[in-house]
């Protein structure tokens, strides 16, 4: 193999197939920019399939979604978005959840058993986002066919923060920007659970949290997506460090992906601007299902098709979603040029 295509990673203490991380950095700027849903989900099982071992691969994942957090953290902040009280009180569940999260790594790792379970956990986590967005897809089409008006407000969905407000330990706090008062306990509980999954996947945790901070703690949707932001770049900041000091954190393989990510999430941003109906959260669903079986086929030894697998499924996605903004912004200059020409 032509050794300028690998590139030592001096910490992990393996060659790795450099292009495969500056494109799975790439394609997780222009996903998460796109579907506004991270896409730290594959990270972790890409850079395990390139040939990271395990536990280095959630470590610098985890540093990874810090550095990304941190920029939609302060655009969200100048729009208002960020509940900083509620995400400071949550942040005590986060860390303490992290921590726990690593530990279980750091110990799975001495008996060798990190790669297969971490791995299973996977495929179950992928899974469940797979249904919950084609089950997402079949209600939008159920309810077009029922003839739901375009712009008719929906109706509100899940109301279990209702239920969970009504329980009253103290201390009872109220959190104005995003209009709540609740005990305490219930966003510490919360973020301590997605904190567990953020140390153990390598993941923000944004995926489960955000949904968490709509039905359990009733923050409206767009608090919720600042608030989660938030903390994510403060849990990745805190994961960074934990795993920093386990010596799990690959940097240079950090800055590879980022680069990539800084150009791919301008592109997936510009994107959403020119995207309509359903379609692509099918394909957002093939790709995460597509990424269930290449970790099925890494754990079973298959790792030149699993690596093949994953790279050219983020390829494909994301040639799709740029095909979306080139297209978009194409007939956009056309109507611009038609409108002058009047």
């Amino acid at each position: 193999m032509d050794s300028f295509w690998y590139m030592y990673m001096p910490i992990a203490g393996v060659s790795i197939f450099w292009p495969g991380m500056v494109l799975i950095g790439y394609s997780v700027g222009v996903i998460g920019g796109f579907f506004g849903m991270g896409g730290a989900w594959m990270v972790t099982p890409g850079l395990n399939i390139l040939g990271f071992p395990m536990a280095f691969a959630i470590g610098t994942d985890i540093a990874h979604i810090a550095g990304k957090s941190m920029i939609s953290t302060i655009r969200h902040s100048k729009f208002g978005n960020v509940d900083y009280k509620l995400g400071i009180v949550m942040l005590v569940g986060t860390m303490a959840g992290i921590e726990i999260g690593a530990q279980i790594v750091m110990y799975l790792e001495r008996i060798g058993m990190v790669g297969p379970i971490v791995r299973w956990i996977y495929v179950g986590f992928l899974f469940l986002i797979a249904l919950m967005v084609f089950s997402d897809y079949a209600k939008a089409v159920k309810k077009s066919k029922m003839g739901a008006a375009a712009g008719e407000k929906g109706v509100e969905g899940f109301t279990w923060y209702k239920t969970l407000h009504k329980i009253k330990i103290p201390p009872m706090m109220h959190f104005k920007v995003a209009g709540i008062t609740c005990s305490a306990w219930l966003p510490i509980f919360v973020s301590f659970l997605t904190g567990v999954l953020a140390g153990f996947l390598g993941i923000g945790g944004g995926l489960l949290r955000m949904p968490a901070l709509i039905y359990f703690i009733g923050a409206p949707t767009h608090i919720a997506v600042g608030t989660d932001l938030f903390e994510v770049m403060i849990s990745g900041l805190y994961g960074a460090f934990t795993y920093t000091l386990k010596g799990r954190i690959e940097l240079v393989a950090v800055f590879v992906m980022l680069s990539g990510a800084a150009i791919g999430a301008q592109i997936g941003t510009v994107a959403t601007k020119y995207s309509k109906g359903y379609g692509i959260r099918v394909a957002f669903g093939i790709a995460v299902l597509c990424c269930m079986i290449s970790i099925i086929l890494k754990q079973f030894k298959y790792d030149t098709a699993a690596a093949a697998l994953i790279l050219s499924v983020i390829s494909a996605i994301c040639i799709y979603i740029m095909g979306i903004m080139f297209k978009g912004a194409s007939a956009e200059l056309r109507e611009k040029k038609l409108a002058s020409g009047k």
